[in-house]
């Protein structure tokens, strides 16, 4: 009986924030997808259940461009952040001199917003910037050259990977440190080599801090307004950025909405699919050859 009453307390703390976190999300949730469907507008027209506003978007090429615009940037910026992650996190492993210093100076990223850092960027880049000036002084270029606002999103993928990667060297040095020297030891006393045991020991057991990794830069970049804004083409729109002019500069909430779904159905995708994907590689089978 006691126990039963503390479990309430506990559930009664508990259900105080997340409770309202759920409220919160749950009505965000029901508008967007009843606004979609017509079901709520903001316009004060008559709620009617109506899919023309889906048919609309799916069927506008800005949006298409957009929508693939936004995903292959995600993704390669989740994929280069993790890819220059990981090896960093093998390294901290280490014992090396000055590694909380190291540490510290590779989070500091984390500590700008996303906004203060595209400006910087575009200060570097630009045509008179650090970079372009740097180059034509050491005599590599003969005059500057336009590097902003590139049409393939390179600026914002370099944006992503410099906000993520010390995000990604949290979870995944985590997982890394987390493996026992006991096993990598007696792996080697196995006669494994290095790159065996980061193959068939390392590699699968830190596969999840990976897999979460990806999912939460993926999901995170998807909707990021400020780097495509500041740095992206000025040929494309992102998602966000478009879902942005059709409520404000439009007035097409509804519009909106189904975009809003788009970028929630995307991460659903996306992040199914990195499961499927990743889930046999966290598992190896048969002899270390």
């Amino acid at each position: 009986m006691k126990s039963l009453k503390n479990d309430l307390k506990a559930w009664l703390l508990l259900g105080s924030g997340l409770g309202m976190i759920l409220l919160l999300m749950g009505y965000t949730f029901y508008i967007a997808v009843a606004q979609s469907f017509g079901l709520h507008n903001i316009s004060g027209e008559q709620p009617h259940f109506t899919l023309l506003y889906w048919k609309t978007v799916l069927s506008d090429s800005v949006f298409q461009k957009s929508l693939l615009y936004s995903v292959k940037v995600s993704l390669l910026g989740a994929i280069f952040s993790i890819i220059v992650a990981y090896p960093i996190a093998m390294w901290l492993r280490k014992p090396i001199p000055g590694k909380v210093t190291i540490i510290t100076i590779l989070r500091a990223p984390m500590l700008v917003p996303g906004l203060v850092a595209a400006f910087l960027f575009i200060n570097v880049i630009s045509y008179h910037g650090i970079l372009n000036e740097s180059l034509v002084w050491l005599g590599i270029w003969a005059q500057p050259r336009t590097m902003q606002n590139d049409e393939f999103g390179w600026g914002v993928v370099i944006l992503q990977m410099w906000k993520n990667i010390p995000f990604a060297l949290i979870l995944i040095g985590g997982a890394v440190n987390g493996l026992k020297t006991d096993l990598l030891d007696a792996a080697a006393n196995l006669g494994s080599n290095a790159w065996q045991r980061f193959r068939y020991v390392i590699f699968p057991m830190t596969l999840g801090a990976v897999q979460v990794s990806f999912i939460l830069i993926f999901i995170g970049a998807l909707g990021d307004f400020a780097f495509y804004t500041i740095a992206g083409p000025r040929s494309t729109y992102s998602l966000a950025r478009l879902m942005q002019m059709t409520a404000y500069q439009f007035e097409q909430w509804n519009q909106s909405a189904v975009m809003a779904m788009m970028i929630m159905l995307t991460s659903a995708f996306f992040t199914i699919l990195i499961s499927i994907i990743i889930r046999p590689l966290a598992t190896k089978r048969g002899d270390i050859k």
